[in-house]
């Protein structure tokens, strides 16, 4: 196979290929990806930890189990980030809080980081967070602002926006976010990467998150592709998750191929009540039209709820004062004053009116759960808006008072708990990346993952 000419450009299916046919090997994959984060996050800072020894350790033994043809897994020998919120042995785990010290023992990985080493990849460092993964962009005080690779000067968007700019900017083909309001989604969408966010529990999870149902795992990668592979490895079961899904009966690589012309698919450019730049309904218009045309069959047609934004807002402040409460003395102190006003915000609620937002979740699952007795897919634009400007936790001039306000296409399927991926549908003229959501029933993972890949192959032609 021809190799281009920046190995760190290649997805990990081509990693894969040319490891196979002794084209590349994984030291040299992960050196030109080391190579890329050396030449790269200066202007981005998406890692807060990078291990160039540790990582080549592991892809000279990647190497030495493609030369004897024992390979370890899937993607063994691929490069890849993990988000600093994912316990990982031997490196700290800081979620971008000062409160957190990198000086204490880490013996423990999560069920993610688990089956990713057992699967052989090759982990080049962690990537950046908000303070505890509190909000939709990504800066704190312990690492600092984390930007666009489309323009420096934007927010990449978060709260995995550390993962999103590694994967857009060539720094590893893969990552793996977290998501509990869209923090995979909203990232991939300014960054013009690939995020799913797949089924509540789909993906094991430990420790528990304090977002408790909201929160999902999910794979950023630069196709459809090889975000099926990650979900491979990262569903196997874990026993420290008690809400895990039981394994799946096949492969979500195998179903990717499966014929979707023909379903239903309903479009909704603003759910019902969302504001959507003109550019960017412009650009997933267009998009949806192609689809169709390839043989979606799209209508427009509306869910039929009504913006959530109170009910998530109360369960966000209510998990973050709950985590917050069992922090050390001084940390209220020391927090990012946004994430200390919604602590304070939580504290003011009671259980009642815990479980009366969790009602409204309920409620909207029913609607949308009545929804796909029609309707195969969901479709919509992830974001209102492109990245804007950097070190702002809403859009500058805009008057908005909280991240939830500009992305409401994403949190309601946090609170459904349904699956949902972010794939590039094209750029505004000032060259920001725009993305297109799919979203599917519950525990229809594979059905999302092969109408992205079928909408992912119509918007490249």
């Amino acid at each position: 196979m021809d190799i281009p000419a920046e190995p760190a450009a290649m997805t990990a299916v081509e990693l894969v290929t040319a490891y196979s046919a002794g084209a590349l090997s994984p030291v040299e994959a992960t050196e030109a990806v080391l190579e890329a984060i050396a030449e790269r996050d200066g202007a981005l800072n998406a890692f807060c930890l990078v291990d160039p020894e540790r990582a080549l350790v592991q892809a000279k033994e990647s190497e030495a189990r493609w030369h004897s043809g024992h390979v370890q897994g899937l993607l063994d020998g691929v490069p890849m980030s993990i988000k600093d919120t994912y316990l990982t042995e031997g490196w700290p785990t800081r979620r971008g809080s000062t409160s957190i010290q990198a000086d204490m023992p880490w013996p423990v990985d999560s069920p993610a980081t688990a089956r990713l080493r057992q699967d052989g990849l090759v982990f080049v460092g962690k990537t950046t967070t908000p303070e505890l993964a509190w909000k939709a962009v990504t800066d704190c005080p312990l690492t600092g602002i984390t930007r666009n690779p489309a323009d420096p000067a934007k927010t990449s968007g978060g709260s995995s926006g550390g993962s999103a700019a590694a994967v857009a900017a060539g720094m590893g083909p893969l990552s793996i976010g977290s998501d509990g309001g869209g923090s995979v989604r909203i990232p991939a969408s300014f960054c013009g990467v690939v995020g799913f966010k797949p089924t509540h529990g789909r993906i094991p999870m430990y420790p528990a998150s304090p977002f408790g149902p909201l929160a999902h795992g999910g794979p950023i990668t630069r196709t459809v592709e090889d975000a099926a592979l990650l979900m491979d490895i990262l569903s196997l079961p874990d026993p420290r998750d008690p809400t895990q899904q039981a394994p799946t009966l096949t492969t979500f690589r195998s179903q990717l191929t499966r014929d979707v012309r023909g379903c239903t698919v309903a479009y909704s450019p603003t759910l019902g009540y969302a504001h959507v730049d003109p550019e960017v309904a412009a650009v997933v218009d267009a998009a949806v039209r192609r689809l169709d045309e390839a043989g979606l069959r799209v209508v427009a047609a509306e869910p039929g709820f009504t913006d959530p934004l109170e009910a998530f807002e109360l369960l966000w402040a209510t998990g973050a004062a709950a985590m917050l409460s069992k922090f050390p003395e001084g940390t209220r102190e020391r927090v990012d004053p946004g994430l200390g006003a919604v602590w304070d915000e939580g504290e003011t609620r009671s259980a009642v009116d815990y479980l009366d937002a969790r009602a409204t979740a309920a409620e909207i699952g029913i609607v949308m759960g009545a929804f796909h007795t029609a309707y195969d897919l969901l479709i919509t634009p992830t974001m209102p808006i492109t990245a804007f400007e950097a070190g702002h936790d809403v859009p500058p001039d805009s008057g908005l008072r909280s991240w939830p306000q500009w992305t409401p296409f994403t949190y309601p399927f946090n609170m459904t708990q349904q699956p949902a991926i972010s794939i590039p549908a094209g750029s505004t003229p000032e060259g920001m990346p725009v993305g297109l959501q799919i979203v599917g029933p519950r525990h229809s993972d594979d059905l999302v993952l092969a109408a992205a890949r079928f909408a992912e192959t119509v918007l490249a032609s």
